[in-house]
């Protein structure tokens, strides 16, 4: 196949990319930094000679959008929102003008968009969504994806949890603090957690372009949802690490203040269950956290 991932130049881009080039697939990746032959620029805003690629193409992969690891201010609110409704609005514009579109176009939103639960599963058909900043950028984020409908090309949101993997994103920062002994319980440790191994990100994203039958929302991770305590006390066992202090909510607020971040990344009860995924046959390999964090570790 050819594939374009557009923001494919980040943890997931480069996990996606390393996963179907062993396969044999052409990847094109839109990046507003391109570093290599196989990188074209693209500023996620406007129409360009990228937009050429398209032409032809199997599955469009949209993975734009400026980090949420920061802090709330009104200025990075503003660029949270712009990154994902603009890059979404030119890529649908590029579709339009493209005689062959790619048969599929894969957007990713966030397990973010459902309430804070503790108890209930959120499925694709069950779950509820709120109204707060991250929340609502979900939804617009999803209302622009599927504004227009083209009905040669098949759209799919990817409903993506914490991704799991060695070479970035919240794991390495979780291992990191794990072995200078802060692994303990974040805030009140009851908060779920929605994860996925890097390695079923992939084969998920894969199994999804394979399979005609699926399309809109998609919540893309693992099935057994873990409490913050037992994730980090599973983390602590494979690390082989004795004992993590515990860190209260009112200092993960401050931390979270000093470092630029907001604490509601990890505080956050994210409580959801891949429904159609399973329905439609998919297998994970990593089902089980422990599973998952001994192969990491």
């Amino acid at each position: 196949m050819k594939i374009i991932i557009a923001g494919g130049s980040g943890f997931l881009g480069k996990c996606l990319q390393k996963y179907f080039i062993v396969k044999g697939h052409e990847l094109i990746i839109l990046s507003r930094r391109p570093a290599i032959n196989t990188e074209i620029y693209w500023d996620g805003e406007h129409l360009g000679n990228w937009t050429s690629q398209l032409d032809g193409a199997d599955a469009l992969i949209n993975l734009s959008g400026k980090s949420v690891d920061c802090r709330y201010t009104l200025k990075n609110r503003k660029m949270i929102l712009d990154s994902r409704i603009k890059s979404t609005k030119v890529l649908q514009k590029a579709i339009e003008m493209t005689k062959n579109p790619p048969g599929i176009w894969l957007n990713t939103s966030s397990a973010t968009i459902y309430v804070h639960s503790e108890s209930t599963l959120m499925t694709e058909k069950n779950g509820v969504t709120g109204d707060d900043f991250s929340m609502d950028i979900c939804k617009q984020w999803e209302e622009q994806f599927f504004e227009k409908v083209t009905p040669v090309v098949r759209k799919v949101t990817l409903r993506t949890s914490i991704v799991l993997g060695r070479e970035g994103g919240a794991f390495s920062k979780m291992k990191a603090i794990s072995l200078i002994g802060l692994g303990g319980k974040q805030g009140s440790g009851n908060q779920m957690m929605s994860w996925i191994h890097y390695l079923d990100f992939c084969r998920a994203v894969e199994f999804i372009i394979d399979h005609a039958e699926i399309k809109g929302c998609i919540n893309l991770t693992a099935p057994n949802p873990v409490s913050n305590v037992f994730f980090m006390r599973t983390l602590r066992k494979c690390l082989h690490f004795p004992f993590g202090l515990n860190l209260p909510e009112f200092l993960l607020r401050t931390g979270a203040f000093f470092i630029r971040t907001e604490a509601e990344l990890l505080l956050k009860s994210r409580n959801v269950y891949p429904a159609i995924l399973l329905e439609n046959g998919f297998e994970f390999e990593f089902p089980d956290i422990e599973d998952a964090l001994q192969e990491l570790t």
